[in-house]
């Protein structure tokens, strides 16, 4: 189906969502289980469960607007994925592997922050506030997990990666 009105633009974009969050439970998992710090695997553990809870809420979002929950493939969030798969797979040095892992968790969460911003004023406009508050809700877990990987990121040892 082509969108061709708001409510159409807005179903089509909670497709993707839930597509994306799908793919970022077992993507989270999966940094969480390569990440060698504890306070790395911890932060990625922690939005794994997170994640599991976006897509519930946007599974209440389908039945809230009496649809059955479906997906959209995303590139954008494949691309995310197939780049992480592609470095590791080249058998980086740990300590790289876990700065790797903090660029790619932050890529990712700034894309969800940005799916989420142009979601919520749709349902605005369309009149959902309850679907908007849902919405908000992951908003917000995405926006605090961006700023914890940051204070990751500021905090990390570049000592402990080799310069050569």
């Amino acid at each position: 189906m082509c969108p061709n009105s708001l409510n159409d633009l807005f179903k089509d974009g909670l497709k993707h969502a839930y597509y994306t969050e799908q793919q970022l439970v077992d993507a989270t998992e999966e940094l969480a289980n390569q990440s060698s710090e504890g306070e790395i695997a911890s932060a990625f553990s922690e939005h794994h469960d997170e994640t599991q809870g976006h897509v519930n809420r946007i599974e209440t979002v389908f039945d809230a607007i009496g649809e059955s929950p479906e997906t959209k493939s995303d590139s954008a969030v494949e691309g995310l994925i197939n780049d992480h798969d592609e470095f590791a797979s080249q058998d980086p040095d740990q300590n790289v592997l876990d700065r790797f892992n903090i660029a790619a968790g932050q890529k990712s969460e700034h894309y969800e922050i940005a799916m989420y911003g142009n979601l919520i004023p749709l349902a605005d406009q369309l009149g959902m506030d309850d679907v908007a508050d849902t919405l908000e809700q992951n908003l917000r877990e995405e926006q605090d997990a961006l700023e914890k990987l940051s204070t990751i990121g500021e905090e990390f040892d570049y000592g402990q990666l080799p310069s050569e």
